[in-house]
């Protein structure tokens, strides 16, 4: 995808370090930082320079690669894949990704490991763009059907940033958006998710500007306003983790999202590559949850009249304040599930229907 109408990914390998964009920066400055050590890629998750649960997938599954970089041993290794695993608890992708890097250097010797690391780490990646992709030519056929019957702009609402700075290309609630205006769709995105860490003003109605899609941001809870007035055709989020019962654990806020929209019978999807399915969890009440710093709901940044960005205090010092990152929306508020294979409902039969 474009920034400044150059196209980018959002992780590559490149003289012996991995790139990223520091999303921590957007949308006030684009900077493109190293890392060169298996600790700077743990703390990029961390502090989320990288976020997304594919993006954080392929992070860590490069991350896994530097550390081999760093030191052969499989001790070393071994400890590494545990701190990387261990860097964010909700995003299924990373544990997906670091099992994947083990199994395959199992057995390796000290000649060849680093060549199959790397290659591994790109391939995690590479089949992730191609996944959404394929999640966006499947999701435009569901737009292709609302511009037919209405013959006027899409309004889609989405929440948080599911885009391409959320995985490694087209993002996944964002790809099927981008391809309808690819296609000349006229389409319009309500960007929802101001707070606690403003990613859908800061990211996706950046990348969006960036695409040249018409899109305005509301404040958290506009959204069933928005329903109850028939200015919403349909919504679509993305998930950190779908369990093989459709239910879905997203950012904070989505299951109110999905509350609204049933309420409204505007139909409510979710986008996502199958490295997001959690085919172990049976029981959504097992999902772990991240809490996150409260300061991020304490406190707000924003770029001062000298360019600087800057972080200031609005809460009172005395309060209190509980920042959860996810919560889980079921299964029978989802309308459907838009994979890189094909749509499928959110249930048990669905999904094992598509990923037998």
């Amino acid at each position: 995808m474009k920034i400044e109408g150059k196209e980018y990914r959002t992780i590559w390998f490149e003289n012996n370090v991995v790139k990223i964009i520091d999303q921590t920066k957007l949308p006030h400055q684009f900077i493109i930082k190293e890392l060169k050590t298996v600790d700077d890629a743990i703390n990029a998750i961390k502090v989320m320079e990288v976020r997304g649960a594919p993006l954080i997938g392929g992070t860590a599954a490069y991350g896994l690669a530097l550390a081999v970089q760093e030191n052969n041993d499989p001790e070393f290794i071994k400890k590494s894949a545990k701190e990387l695993i261990q860097s964010r608890p909700t995003a299924i992708n990373l544990k997906w990704a670091v099992d994947r890097m083990i199994k395959k250097l199992s057995g390796i010797n000290s000649d060849q490991i680093l060549s199959i690391a790397l290659n591994e780490a790109k391939e995690i990646c590479d089949e992730d763009e191609k996944f959404c992709e394929n999640i966006g030519i499947n999701g435009l056929k569901i737009i292709e059907e609302i511009y037919n019957k209405k013959k006027d702009t899409v309004n889609i609402l989405t929440h948080c940033n599911a885009g391409w700075l959320a995985t490694i290309n087209w993002g996944t609630a964002t790809s099927p958006i981008y391809h309808a205006h690819k296609k000349g769709i006229p389409v319009h995105v309500w960007v929802d998710e101001t707070r606690p860490r403003n990613q859908g003003a800061n990211l996706t109605s950046y990348e969006l500007n960036e695409e040249k899609i018409p899109n305005t941001i509301i404040a958290d809870n506009t959204g069933g306003i928005l329903m109850q007035r028939g200015e919403v055709d349909m919504c679509i989020v993305g998930t950190d983790r779908t369990l093989s019962n459709g239910d879905v654990c997203n950012k904070i806020g989505t299951y109110l999202k999905a509350l609204a929209a049933h309420d409204n019978n505007v139909p409510f999807y979710v986008a996502l590559p199958s490295s997001t399915i959690d085919w172990d969890i049976k029981d959504a009440k097992d999902i772990p949850i991240e809490e996150r710093n409260s300061e991020e709901l304490s406190h707000v940044e924003g770029i001062d009249e000298n360019n600087e960005i800057k972080k200031i205090m609005i809460y009172p010092a005395k309060s209190k304040a509980m920042n959860l990152a996810f919560d889980v929306t079921p299964a029978k508020y989802v309308t459907g599930l838009i994979t890189e294979r094909g749509i499928s409902e959110a249930s048990v039969d669905g999904l094992s229907n598509l990923f037998k």
